[in-house]
């Protein structure tokens, strides 16, 4: 965990966490069943100029929010304050002001996540967007099961986390008076959250003459079956919310569903839980409280996604005990207040969720994806997929009107957190090999810009003094006599050859083409063929990559005409090409003198480098061994394997 924090990071951390603090308070309205959800996809919206304003303000505010993610503490503090009429009145301006207050607060408390990140402290990065989706389910749990107990304390817990959120945000400006620093606002983070905020005028839409006509069924059929209105609704916002994910980009769209998952898996045994605690209000805002709390802390952790992958496949072993424990009626647990299962329970689900969304942000953030357009992204998966589901909560067909419908599915919920645990530890896993994928061209670009400056630094000296010396030859040459003629085509071969070399752009591996062609070694070597140098080759082509059968060449070749310069004139030397499954072995052996001890070593000294740099360096730089053996008078054998 990193203990250790900047003083430049301890204003954001107050700022995310005052951000979730407000996120609780709006996650738990005063009248409310179930698990509230901050996206509205109910069946009844969008039939009033009331609602359609209402979404018209959360774009707007969406849309202003993503746009200045670099003033996320103004942002934080200004939806603190558009939340505090909603907390006196319930009259429509409040109503107003809370559609703009909640976008505001969830981009700003997962930019100051994001500035975490950024600021080299993912750990508290990750701790801060899981608090905020742990935040969300402590709300639900300070609202409880409503259509049994109203909670007195509710308006005064109100009051105290948005006291404290306010402070927190005003911390935060207070430390970042000009702003944080500025993030690019790309296009598709922007219409991808605007349109996320957007997601619930999809009920509007998509009415039930549309649905009857797309399905083509009657509109009798749909209202005697009323989840298959349920179903298509929330099929439609889940595809809505995948493409806008998409839309983001594809690690947008991995982490997106990785915390939608989860959320959507705890809502079940999140309500069993919770209406099970109905009667006991301390120890229901403890047990979700201490859930958040470790939960955050094991996001802080180096063992952020194990710890997260582990709980959500510890809850759903839990659930599944439970539903066997129960003979398939989790509502027992309801009916009978077992407080004790469903506190640890319930701490349980809090800390998974809140884990295992704060793992994706240390990802999310070093691929480049903007963890703030995921806020509105989330939520759009979590409320199509919830609805989803809600339609499959039937019993002989039909929907149940019970608030528990969804507790008798608790195993749906399990294995949608295997999935979760799946998905977490697949999003690690595709980070570790994009970084490697990274390494590999950072090396490769390294390795090219040394090449580059060697081959520079050589050329000065290449140009000015060696070349000056072939080109003075050449023309001088025939003036001889003799050899001269040949010493001047010698000359003016090499000064083309070394040219071509030091203004070449790089290695001939380099080259898409080079490296997809091949050639036979067989081919290659027989240009070496001499009336003392014979060849034993298999019958079949020797095939390798065209640039390794050159190199080869080269090697053989700067072999034989060490053969034909120190074995002595009556040497004879025989080439052998053995093409094995795995390497391809040419050996040169020679009947000449042999090589006396300390003589490579010498003449490497003496900088005469045939044998290390013409044969060795060209064999090592494929991959490849060199070895050489031989004794004073007993010739010499050299033997070059290349892997393929």
């Amino acid at each position: 965990m990193d203990y250790e924090v900047a003083p430049r990071r301890v204003p954001a951390l107050a700022g995310g966490l005052a951000g979730a603090a407000l996120l609780a308070v709006a996650a738990s309205p005063r009248y409310a069943v179930g698990l509230a959800s901050p996206v509205d996809t109910r069946l009844s919206a969008g039939t009033g100029r009331a609602w359609w304003t209402l979404l018209a303000i959360g774009m707007v505010a969406t849309l202003a929010a993503l746009c200045l993610t670099r003033w996320w503490p103004y942002l934080l503090l200004a939806g603190g304050l558009l939340g505090v009429p909603g907390l006196l009145t319930t009259i429509a301006p409040a109503s107003y002001a809370g559609g703009a207050a909640v976008p505001l607060v969830l981009v700003a408390t997962l930019a100051a996540a994001q500035s975490l990140a950024r600021a080299g402290a993912a750990g508290w990065g990750a701790a801060v967007a899981g608090t905020a989706v742990g935040a969300q389910l402590f709300g639900a749990a300070q609202v409880g099961a409503g259509w049994l107990l109203a909670n007195p304390g509710l308006p005064g817990w109100h009051l105290g986390l948005t006291a404290v959120g306010l402070a927190g945000a005003a911390v935060a400006v207070w430390a970042y008076p000009r702003g944080d620093v500025p993030v690019p606002a790309r296009w598709r983070y922007l219409a991808a959250g605007t349109l996320a905020a957007g997601v619930g005028a999809v009920p509007a839409v998509l009415t039930e003459q549309r649905t009857a006509r797309i399905l083509a069924v009657s509109e009798n059929a749909l209202f005697r079956h009323g989840s298959v209105m349920v179903a298509a609704v929330g099929l439609a916002v889940l595809v809505t919310g995948v493409l806008l994910a998409a839309l983001a980009g594809a690690w947008a769209l991995a982490g997106g569903l990785t915390a939608a998952t989860v959320q959507v898996g705890v809502v079940a045994p999140m309500i069993l839980a919770v209406y099970a605690l109905a009667f006991h209000h301390p120890l229901r805002w403890a047990a979700a409280l201490a859930g958040v709390v470790l939960g955050a802390v094991a996001a802080a952790s180096r063992w952020r996604v194990q710890l997260a992958a582990g709980g959500a496949v510890l809850c759903a072993v839990v659930l599944v005990i439970a539903y066997a424990a129960t003979t398939g009626m989790p509502e027992k647990v309801v009916d009978q207040q077992r407080v004790v299962p469903a506190g640890l329970l319930l701490v349980l689900l809090a800390a998974t969720a809140t884990a295992l969304a704060g793992g994706t942000l240390p990802v999310l953030a070093r691929q480049g994806a903007a963890p703030a357009v995921l806020g509105p992204v989330v939520a759009v998966l979590v409320a199509g997929g919830g609805q989803a589901l809600e339609a499959t909560y039937l019993r002989d067909g039909v929907a149940e009107s019970s608030y528990l419908a969804p507790v008798h599915h608790v195993t749906t919920s399990a294995v949608l957190l295997l999935v979760a645990a799946g998905a977490i530890g697949g999003l690690k896993l595709a980070e570790v090999l994009a970084a490697r994928r990274a390494e590999r061209r950072m090396t490769e670009l390294v390795r090219r810009q040394a090449t580059e400056a060697e081959r520079n630094r050589l050329a000065r000296p290449i140009h000015d003094g060696v070349l000056q010396v072939l080109a003075l030859v050449q023309r001088h040459g025939p003036e001889l006599g003799g050899r001269g003629v040949e010493l001047a085509r010698l000359a003016g071969a090499q000064e083309v050859a070394l040219r071509a070399l030091i203004t070449s752009e790089g290695p001939p591996e380099a080259n898409g083409s080079s490296s997809r062609s091949t050639a036979d070694l067989r081919s290659l070597l027989a240009e070496l063929a001499t009336p003392t140098v014979e060849f034993a080759e298999p019958a079949a082509p020797v095939t390798l990559p065209a640039h390794a059968a050159r190199e080869v060449r080269d090697a053989v070749a700067a072999a034989l005409d060490n053969v034909r310069r120190h074995a002595g004139p009556a040497a004879c030397a025989w080439v052998l090409v053995e093409d094995e499954p795995d390497a391809v072995l040419v050996t040169v052996r020679d009947n000449g003198c042999g090589i006396a001890d300390g003589r490579l070593a010498q003449a490497a000294a003496d900088g005469r480098l045939g044998v290390a740099q013409s044969m060795r360096g060209r064999i090592a730089d494929l991959g490849g061994t060199t070895t050489i053996n031989s004794r004073p008078g007993d010739g010499t054998e050299v033997e070059f394997r290349v892997p393929r």
